[in-house]
């Protein structure tokens, strides 16, 4: 890792966050099973130094950013919180899309009424494929865009980013204001390294989602890679670790925000900030994948 903090948004954060996407119940719906421990591990991530949490309104819905704010507020002055907006959830957990600009203006106000702030440092954009949506609620990406920057003048964003878009889209995102992108990758899937490179390129930060598979069930899951355990025996380390630590030896503007809703596999996801992979390391770890 060749530094522990990158910018975002003008904020100095460290590269080890948290997304609060696991604190939710099965299917990020619903309470959490055990609401004190979730409030715990919130807290203890701020303990241990994070401050970037990422997180959204329909995470629950309305559950994530509760129990941010109840675990949480007063913030510290350096926590960076993070949502998103362009989805809704119906009652059975489904996925819809609320990308007209009035449907994310309401949904900003809606975070910010939740989270107990008047202005957020960065909200995203999640973009659904074209294909994924009916016509009626086809938004072309420029409107989408135009209105988070309208967002940004009204002064409830300092800035925006995008999520879930291919590299041209991170591209047109990015020339019009975006300050990061948040895709899916990780070791085992590599299929967005363009996109990392263009943020690399124009300094914006990356932060991958899915870091190590294992919240999506057709992505295979880092830590069940053979190789990715051999190297993690060898070092003394977890398989986890050693997967979150290679994401943040690929560029110095990745920010990971892996999720949990334990203590303990909180604490190990922040110790991988620690792991060293040496170059041998790498080049075993991108070789043929292991069965």
């Amino acid at each position: 890792m060749t530094n522990d903090t990158f910018s975002l948004a003008g904020h100095d954060v460290r590269r080890m966050g948290y997304g609060a996407m696991q604190l939710p119940g099965p299917g990020v719906m619903g309470p959490p099973r055990d609401r004190d421990a979730a409030l715990a591990v919130l807290r203890r991530a701020v303990e241990l130094g994070v401050n970037h949490i990422d997180t959204a309104q329909f995470y629950g819905p309305d559950v994530a950013n509760e129990l941010i704010r109840a675990a949480l507020h007063p913030y510290p002055d350096d926590l960076v919180l993070v949502s998103k907006v362009g989805a809704r959830r119906d009652d059975a957990g489904a996925w819809l899309p609320a990308q007209r600009p009035e449907q994310l203006q309401d949904d900003v106000r809606q975070n910010l009424r939740e989270l107990g702030v008047e202005r957020l440092p960065v909200v995203n954009l999640r973009v659904m494929p074209r294909e994924e949506i009916a016509a009626e609620d086809y938004v072309p990406l420029d409107e989408q865009l135009t209105a988070m920057r309208e967002l940004v003048d009204q002064g409830l964003l300092e800035a925006f980013g995008v999520s879930n878009v291919p590299p041209e889209q991170a591209r047109v995102a990015i020339d019009a204001g975006a300050v990061c992108v948040q895709n899916a990758y990780n070791l085992l899937f590599r299929d967005d390294e363009a996109t990392l490179q263009l943020c690399a390129e124009r300094r914006i930060a990356y932060v991958p989602f899915f870091p190590l598979g294992s919240a999506f069930p057709n992505m295979p899951k880092v830590t069940e890679d053979k190789t990715v355990q051999a190297v993690a025996a060898r070092l003394g380390v977890t398989a986890s670790q050693v997967g979150l630590a290679w994401l943040l030896q690929q560029a110095d503007n990745v920010l990971l925000i892996p999720g949990t809703s334990s203590i303990a596999h909180l604490e190990e996801n922040i110790a991988a900030a620690q792991v060293r992979l040496t170059d041998a390391d790498i080049a075993e770890l991108e070789g043929p994948l292991a069965d």
